[in-house]
């Protein structure tokens, strides 16, 4: 499709990140896995064993239905950015937060959600903005964790997802 655009947002565990993702409209797919790291293929165990990879949502989406700027809008209500390799309860440089594109017209985007969005804090951001290196899939027991698992762990809270997207 050409209006379809892809964007890997790394915001703490995937699990939930995926699965709010998915409930976007203009969303056509969300699939969780692991950016720009240092070990190619890396399995869950290597990104828990620092290997620098961040563990992301791969985001498919169609632009004609939601812009960039209104996904990014989105992914800042369910993350600290001010927190470093951390989100809730999971800590480590996997949990790190960042945007990471893979057309270099998005980097002009970001710069300036993110301009914006510091405008609401009075500590620096710490979301990474940066061109995608490499993406892995993670394993499959990871692809829509919390669908499979609805009681699983999630640092976003489930009823936030559902209040920010009731009137979307």
């Amino acid at each position: 499709m050409q209006n379809t655009k892809i964007i890997y947002l790394a915001g703490g565990c995937f699990w939930g990140t995926e699965a709010f993702m998915q409930r976007i409209n203009g969303v056509i797919d969300a699939e969780s896995g692991y950016a720009n790291g240092n070990t190619l293929n890396p399995t869950y165990q290597d990104v828990c064993s620092n290997s620098g990879h961040a563990e992301v949502v791969k985001v498919t989406y169609d632009n004609t239905q939601i812009s960039l700027e209104k996904l990014l809008d989105y992914y800042f209500k369910v993350i600290d950015p001010t927190s470093l390799n951390q989100q809730g309860a999971d800590k480590g440089v996997q949990y790190r937060t960042g945007v990471y594109y893979v057309d270099p017209n998005d980097k002009l985007i970001i710069e300036k959600s993110l301009a914006d969005l510091q405008k609401q804090y009075s500590q620096p951001l710490v979301v990474e903005n940066l061109p995608l290196e490499h993406y892995f899939p993670a394993e499959a027991y990871h692809q829509d964790y919390l669908d499979k698992n609805p009681n699983g762990y999630c640092h976003i809270d489930i009823q936030l997802m559902n209040d920010l997207l009731k009137n979307q």
